[in-house]
């Protein structure tokens, strides 16, 4: 496994069990268990399973399932445990994989011996890293929008993508009115809303004991403002078309907004930043982040505040890795910082996935090249037509919202500073110049800019 197209990450939020994938084995057959984002099982009877392949299993389940011939290309098949997840090249060999699954996890994860002899993976049908969203529009399969729909939710209510309470809350109503039907006066009232409140809103938001949820715990106590902001989006989903015989609208609807979220369908990794040096003694620490690599670029989330911390397009960054070879494994990044006049700022990854990372940031730059010629004769003329009009509100732009949690908080970062001059790198407080690494996009394509030092440059 070489980390283009076959990635792994951190667990995401089907791991609620401790599952296996290989019910039996006899001489010949196996019964292979499939998960779906919901958590439904396909089972399939396979022969020669050892050496069977994702591309084989995977046209099986199309097959089952009877998915149109874009699910090829729209899912993949994974391996996930709790300590890792793995998406598969379609030549990987699933059995031979959760077969080295306890080399993998010593290679790529900090689990504790004890946690890796009794960790084992599951096979499970899920969204693919590469498919574009440009595509994702063109799709018209009910139960294809279903499968995306249930993923997409999944990583929602698990706090895996960071969302305003607003959007939040539209998307909670929007499965409000999938599960619970159109809505209707007086019914539910905010206070039952409150009893399926992690059905709808991401667990952080509902958890119990915690400021603005404490005092609403009592029977027949006053809404608070997320459960009557989540009735009050509830009340405005208006229904399109014959939205009795198919939810398609809604799903559509669902996935549109989660497309406005930058990370929306990227693979997930762990590691670790530094803190930046608080008080007198100048204490850092680290703090564990996510780190979020889809086809659009890069973004470090805080994992305990579920916010962005760093947000790049691959035109506004260049990278590399260490191996544990040379030092600590470490994926850097590098990009454009201004501080009254430009600065490079080096932002150090400790993970032991670094050289994973790494590896699908380029995979994803090469993807894109190749199929920029598609995408423009797509735009050219259009995506297909969706069926009605979506049912959310228009509303500006959430990346433009202050304080929005999708907003890079570069300031919450311990980054290296620096300008080069001649052969030698120098500390800056702060400014910048040429890139640190070799490795980027080219220049001319994107907005990472050389920028020539200045004879004033103040140095560390």
């Amino acid at each position: 496994m070489d980390g283009t197209e076959g990635n792994a990450g951190q667990p995401g939020p089907a791991d609620r069990s401790h599952r296996s994938s290989v019910s039996s084995m006899g001489a010949r057959a196996a019964d292979v268990l499939v998960y779906l984002a919901d958590d439904s099982v396909v089972p399939l009877a396979v022969e020669n399973l050892p050496s069977l392949s994702a591309h084989e299993l995977h046209r099986a389940i199309r097959e089952v399932l009877q998915l149109p011939d874009i699910a090829l290309d729209a899912f993949a098949l994974w391996l996930v445990s709790p300590l890792l997840e793995v998406q598969l090249k379609p030549k990987h060999q699933p059995y031979k994989l959760g077969r080295q699954w306890p080399e993998l996890l010593l290679r790529f994860t900090d689990a504790p011996d004890d946690d890796v002899a009794v960790d084992e993976p599951s096979l499970q049908f899920r969204r693919n890293v590469f498919f574009p969203k440009r595509r994702e529009l063109q799709i018209h399969d009910e139960e294809v929008l279903r499968l995306l729909y249930e993923e997409a939710k999944g990583n929602l209510l698990a706090a895996r993508y960071p969302c305003d309470v607003e959007d939040c809350e539209a998307l909670g109503a929007l499965v409000c009115r999938m599960q619970l039907g159109p809505y209707q006066p007086g019914q539910p009232t905010a206070c039952a809303l409150r009893e399926k409140l992690d059905s709808f809103l991401p667990a952080h938001l509902c958890k119990r004991g915690h400021g603005l949820f404490a005092a609403l715990r009592g029977r027949g106590a006053k809404a608070g403002p997320v459960e009557q902001g989540l009735l009050d989006a509830y009340r405005r989903v208006q229904d399109v078309g014959d939205s009795e015989a198919s939810l398609s609208p809604h799903y559509r609807a669902y996935l549109l907004k989660c497309h406005e979220l930058p990370f929306y369908g990227c693979a997930f990794f762990h590691g670790e930043i530094d803190k930046p040096a608080q008080g007198f003694l100048h204490r850092g620490g680290r703090k564990p982040v996510s780190v979020a690599i889809s086809l659009e670029g890069v973004h470090v989330i805080d994992s305990r505040e579920k916010h962005v911390l760093l947000g790049l397009r691959f035109q506004e960054l260049s990278w590399d890795h260490t191996s544990p070879e040379e030092e600590e494994s470490v994926l850097w990044l590098e990009f454009d910082g201004d501080h009254g006049t430009p600065v490079n700022k080096l932002l150090k990854i400790y993970s032991k996935q670094a050289e994973l990372m790494s590896s699908l940031i380029e995979y994803c730059i090469e993807l894109n090249q190749t199929s920029e010629p598609a995408a423009a004769q797509e735009s050219a003329s259009g995506p297909a037509p969706a069926p009605g009009p979506s049912p959310l509100p228009t509303r500006r732009p959430q990346l433009r919202r202050q304080g929005s949690v999708v907003c890079s908080r570069i300031q919450h970062l311990a980054t290296i500073d620096y300008v080069e001059e001649g052969e030698q790198i120098k500390r800056v407080k702060p400014k910048r110049t040429t890139s640190f690494f070799s490795r980027q996009l080219s220049l001319g394509q994107g907005s990472y800019t050389v920028v020539q030092p200045s004879d004033s440059l103040e140095q560390g």
